[in-house]
């Protein structure tokens, strides 16, 4: 809220206009072991995206509040989860990926895979990607992609915000085409981090070949000024009476109606389980919905694919 409200050098583009996509990813290596039960009725879906991925949407979509209190954050966070479009067997296909780990390696131990406690968990999802539209005036046409899974590659939380091109490019390198939107990246976890890329010439070459490059400017919080861990937040603002960051009950019951839908749609679609190994960043079934450059695609580069 502080960065966004806060800095009129992001509120201003802070809309459809100049913002391609928004990517969200919460991914951690830990699995299901000691859960599996748990796991059965819930899944990824219902356990990480209705609560951790959809408060954090809200954090990036929702409407300047007019004030801090509670009510008024809640409010237009209320606002941004009626706005999200309801999942249909029509689109759900192309616009979700559901997975489950395998046996793999993790932080270099091998781990074996998911194991259904009962023949009916057997369709449990420990790795989910959905494309979520928010239908209203800033967000039209901005695909936000959600990713969460177990056993990944690695523990992160990130948010990942995609700028529109420069509407005239001048440049001979590198091309139109292969140059780097800016973006704007929040890192949660492990650490809390801020990251702006910009394109820039590194280097000072004869006037006529100017060559642009990436330029990742790392806006990490000093050491002595980190903040307390988000349970330590909470428990102290309920010490305090302070209720703005958490939940209330019919943002509970619009978060469910969406993820309702996204559910009823993958049993109406027959929508299958795509198998991943454990140590990877998931499906390969979801490079559709995480492509190259985004959040998901940067990292699948790197670790050198999915299942």
């Amino acid at each position: 809220l502080a960065l966004r409200f806060g800095n009129a050098l992001l509120e201003a583009v802070w809309h459809h206009r100049w913002i391609a996509s928004v990517d969200i990813m919460v991914a951690e290596t830990d699995g299901v072991d000691g859960r599996e039960g748990y796991y059965a009725n819930y899944g990824a879906l219902r356990d990480m995206v209705q609560n951790h991925i959809l408060q954090l949407l809200c954090l990036i979509a929702m409407e300047p509040p007019s004030a801090l209190d509670a009510d008024s954050v809640r409010n237009e966070k209320l606002k941004v989860l009626r706005a999200l479009r309801p999942m249909t067997a029509e689109r759900v296909n192309h616009d979700s990926v559901r997975g489950v780990y395998r046996a793999g390696v993790v932080g270099g131990k091998p781990v074996v895979g998911f194991k259904a406690p009962t023949a009916e968990a057997e369709d449990c999802e420990t790795y989910v990607a959905l494309v979520a539209h928010i239908d209203n005036w800033r967000w039209a046409g901005v695909p936000f992609r959600l990713r969460t899974g177990k056993r990944m590659a690695d523990r992160c939380s990130e948010v990942v915000i995609t700028f529109r091109e420069t509407s005239h490019w001048i440049f001979e390198q590198p091309t139109r085409e292969k140059s780097t939107p800016n973006r704007l990246v929040f890192r949660l976890q492990p650490e809390e981090n801020i990251e702006l890329t910009l394109m820039s010439s590194l280097a000072a070459p004869e006037w006529g070949a100017l060559e642009l490059q990436p330029l990742p400017l790392d806006l990490s919080m000093p050491i002595n000024l980190r903040r307390r861990i988000a349970y330590e937040r909470l428990l102290l603002d309920a010490f305090h009476g302070n209720p703005a960051l958490f939940v209330r009950n019919d943002e509970v019951e619009a978060a469910w109606t969406w993820i309702d839908s996204v559910a009823d749609a993958w049993k109406q679609a027959g929508t299958p389980l795509q198998p991943y190994m454990a140590g990877s960043w998931g499906p390969e079934a979801a490079v559709s919905i995480a492509p190259e450059g985004s959040i998901g695609g940067r990292r699948r580069g790197r670790s050198g694919g999915g299942a």
